[in-house]
């Protein structure tokens, strides 16, 4: 007897929720050289039987078409963004014309299938947002009891949360449990799925369990059962959560409170907008208490081919300039491990992969955040317009969004789009807003060295021109374009005259010559060549051509504000600052005509083409000309505006904003003082690549910039901020006529290859037999060829749902692999139903696939 199950791979979401046994801020970003963003919205899933749908959907799906075409600078003259909470309503306006896209990742099950059903619409879809509870882990300065401050609750609360109920019930099945800071459908997942299973296992849903351990250690606190409720010194714990309103983390705050409640805590519910909630959880010291539990969202913005760095950015200090995450104290055993990861600190793949092992398990142990959810979503959008979108940061985290939005077959027009927060938090290049409603606009205006390939995660070129990767023997890595060329050598020697570190007090680069006269070696060396006409090419929205000197200034705020000695030292950002330094090694301007600048580190990722690093000005949260992050600077050493939340917060001053509020005043003043001395950023360094000239004719193409649209923001993007309207929740960009490149440039995505995978084999195995399985993979019902595939790996489980098994499976021909489970493996296997899971890794789409298959054992 045989059966045989097909599933696509494109619902590997849907997919994988229905195996597992049961597992943001949507609005905020993590970024590494390619950006990674963070705030994303839940979604609903769909059931087996409609992943055709899906698959058939996202193939047809509309994507920019090659259209010759001499327009220079982006297809369209300008785009608004205007405030829409309701994705309901949001189909409503684009059904009536008053909207061309909704850029939010949608997860209500119903729109999907009305907004399928509609011919005047279209979508994309995508699998970089998530869902977790934030905690609070601080000691309340007022006294009262945080029962998450004890990494024990915090740990337990896993046992607490169905999240098998959140996907079905809530999310409508557009989505997977999620138990890990990596994403479900990405490459490192789908490596480390053995690990996960037995972990999810260990953590599956189980009340009894969680109330025992949290009623332990709440009675270890000093906390009493009274009448049922939890009492310190006499008064109720309440639990304060702070539930978004937008979107299902309405009903997923609603029920954790429920869940609470049912082990004896009072819980206030407090509704809040994302303007209401930011305030609270991003600016305010934790030990003030005034909330526990954040219901959070993000997003990732492209897929996220190595995400070793996400266990440091979400549970250590290092990465997010704000008080929360400097009230995080992981485990000095669980920072070493974040530490290697983020550092790609380890010499082979058993190595990095003992790593993950220990940060996933250690990571359960400490959440500060509690996953919940990776969801399936979408963005609807007309069917008239075309746009690039991302496999994981969809329309709105898509780095392409902006070069290829257009009208279907006509060049020019207003492209308005829609988001439910615009201006959300102030915006600046240094420690400004991460949520991806200000990210999205902000990184229209600027432009980067490489851009995300939207589909596989690699970069291609955008404004360089080539590069070199020297690895050291040995370390794994490879590459798959060939723009980057890659080779290894023993020893990678730094030079003498590369800047390694920053002296702060004298605004000086320190050498490896002088900071280490021994010598110093790195384990990797990037060299990138830029365009020879680069200076001439390129220029700042204000008319300023870009210069070596905005390079230089970037390089210096890699350091400066996390030094002591600095007048802009930032205590949130020393942690940033000292990691990095852990690793890099330093950096060398080759030649600046044309720019060559060699960088040495000893932080690398497995891609070569990931490993590059261009030092082009676009900071963590947006571009950044050296005149106007240097008016930021004076008025960060003054106190009267701070880069960071966590600064602005500790000094009681204003975060610092480029487009609009109180900072107005105070930057115009340092444009006017600037403007009198022919003032020059860190002179002692960057009066080597900044001429007076070029400060005189910058400070007054800024005042003329300032004059005529009222703010001080700055990008060399296909796109220029033209006005805001903070109080009505509007902004508009216009098209940049200076932008080098021509409009076609990035056209041409076609439809993602995602495999589908089908499973034939016999039904029933007898115990202590060898049995063999045969995997067909396809795409468009063609075999998929097996230099596309990275790998196909095997888990057996048993009745029970132990992981048994786990391996390789063979390749037969394109298509067709095998696993064969030899006597001893099914000798260990008990009577009853038993599963068979395949994971696929695709090398042209970086989403993996996985689909299981039951089989029944007998003796």
């Amino acid at each position: 007897m045989k059966k045989r199950l097909t599933l696509s791979v494109l619902s590997v979401l849907v997919m994988l929720s229905m195996v597992l046994a049961a597992c943001a801020p949507q609005e905020v970003i993590k970024t590494v050289e390619v950006q990674k963003t963070v705030e994303v919205e839940v979604e609903k899933t769909v059931e087996v039987e409609k992943v055709v749908e899906v698959e058939k959907t996202v193939e047809v799906m509309v994507t920019p078409t090659p259209v010759p075409s001499t327009r220079q600078g982006a297809w369209v003259d300008s785009v608004i963004f205007t405030e829409q909470n309701s994705a309901q309503a949001a189909v409503t306006q684009l059904k009536a014309g008053e909207l061309d896209i909704y850029a939010y990742t949608v997860n209500d099950a119903n729109l999907y299938k009305a907004v399928q059903e509609d011919p005047e619409l279209a979508y994309s879809n995508s699998f970089g947002s998530y869902n977790e509870l934030t905690f609070n882990p601080a000691t309340f300065a007022d006294g009262r009891l945080n029962p998450f401050s004890s990494p024990k609750i915090r740990e337990a609360v896993n046992w607490l949360m169905d999240r098998n109920y959140i996907v079905q019930e809530i999310m409508g099945g557009l989505g997977v449990p999620k138990f890990f800071a990596i994403t479900a459908a990405f490459p490192d997942y789908a490596k480390y799925v053995d690990v996960a299973r037995n972990l999810e296992a260990y953590y599956a849903y189980n009340p009894d369990k969680a109330k025992e351990i949290i009623t332990a250690e709440m009675e270890g606190m000093g906390a009493t059962l009274v009448d049922g409720k939890w009492q310190f010194n006499g008064e109720p714990i309440t639990i304060i959560i702070l539930i978004r309103t937008e979107d299902e983390r309405r009903q997923i705050g609603d029920y954790v409170g429920s869940q609470f409640e049912t082990i004896g805590f009072t819980v206030d519910r407090q509704y809040k907008t994302r303007s209401e909630a930011s305030p609270i959880w991003v600016q305010s010291d934790p030990t003030e208490g005034l909330y526990h539990i954040y219901t959070g969202g993000w997003i990732t913005t492209a897929v996220d081919r190595d995400q070793a760095d996400n266990f440091s950015f979400f549970y250590t200090p290092r990465d997010y300039p704000i008080p929360l995450w400097q009230a995080y104290t992981p485990t000095a055993e669980f920072d070493d491990v974040c530490l290697k990861l983020r550092n790609n600190d380890f010499k082979n793949l058993d190595e990095r992969r003992d790593l993950f092992e220990q940060a996933m398990t250690l990571s359960l142990q400490d959440s500060v955040r509690l996953w919940l959810v990776d969801s399936n979503s979408f963005t609807p959008h007309k069917a008239n317009v075309e746009v690039a979108y991302d496999l994981a940061g969809a329309v709105a985290g898509s780095r392409l969004w902006p070069h290829t939005v257009r009208f279907v077959g006509q060049e020019g027009g207003a492209v308005k789009i829609a988001q439910p927060g615009i201006m959300v938090e102030p915006w600046n290049p240094v420690a400004g807003s991460n949520w991806i409603y200000d990210m999205m606009p902000i990184r229209a205006t600027g432009d980067v060295g490489v851009i995300p390939d939207p589909y596989t995660g690699l970069v291609q070129p955008q404004r360089i021109e080539k590069a070199e990767i020297v690895a050291q023997q040995d370390l794994p890595m490879a590459k798959s374009l060939d723009w980057v060329d890659l080779k290894f050598e023993a020893e990678i020697a730094v030079p003498a005259d590369a800047w390694v570190d920053w002296d702060a007090a004298n605004q000086k680069f320190i050498t490896a010559g002088e900071k280490f006269p021994d010598g110093l070696t790195a384990l990797t060396k990037s060299t990138v060549y830029y365009p020879a006409d680069l200076w001439d090419t390129v220029k700042w929205h204000d008319g300023s051509p870009l210069t070596m000197g905005d390079f230089v200034m970037w390089m210096i705020m890699n350091f400066d504000p996390g030094k002591e000695e600095s007048p802009i030292y930032d205590e949130a950002q020393a942690e940033t600052v000292a990691a990095f330094l852990d690793h890099f090694k330093g950096v060398r301007i080759v030649s600046t005509d044309p720019l060559v600048i060699e960088t040495y580190d000893d932080l690398w990722l497995l891609d070569a083409e990931l490993t590059v690093t261009t030092w082009w000005p676009e900071y963590t949260y947006g571009p950044g000309a050296w005149h106007t992050v240097g008016l930021g600077v004076q008025a960060d050493a003054a106190k009267e505006l701070a880069f960071s939340a966590d600064k602005a917060d500790t000094e009681e001053i204003e975060w610092m904003s480029l487009i609009s509020g109180p900072s107005m005043e105070i930057l115009k003043k340092y444009l006017d003082q600037s403007a009198a001395e022919n003032y020059i950023p860190y002179a002692a360094t960057m009066g080597e690549y900044v001429t007076a000239d070029e400060a005189t004719a910058r400070y007054a193409n800024l005042a003329a910039w300032y004059e005529t649209k009222g703010h001080f923001w700055l990008g060399t993007g296909p796109f220029y901020l033209y006005k805001v309207f903070p109080v009505e929740g509007t902004l508009m960009l216009q098209r940049n006529p200076e932008y080098p490149d021509m409009a076609d440039k990035w056209s041409g995505f076609g439809a993602p290859k995602f495999a589908t995978a089908e499973i034939d084999g016999p039904g029933q195995v007898t115990i202590g037999s060898e049995v063999t399985f045969d995997v067909y993979v396809t795409y468009n019902e063609e075999p998929y060829p097996q230099n596309e595939i990275a790998n196909v790996k095997y888990l057996v489980f048993d009745a029970k749902g132990a992981l048994v098994d786990t391996g390789e499976a063979t390749a037969v021909a394109d298509g067709q692999y095998q696993v064969v489970l030899s006597a001893d493996i099914t000798s260990k296997l008990e009577a009853g139903a038993n599963k068979l899971e395949i994971a696929i890794s695709p090398l042209v789409v970086s989403i993996p696939t996985f689909v299981s298959y039951e089989f029944v054992t007998t003796p």
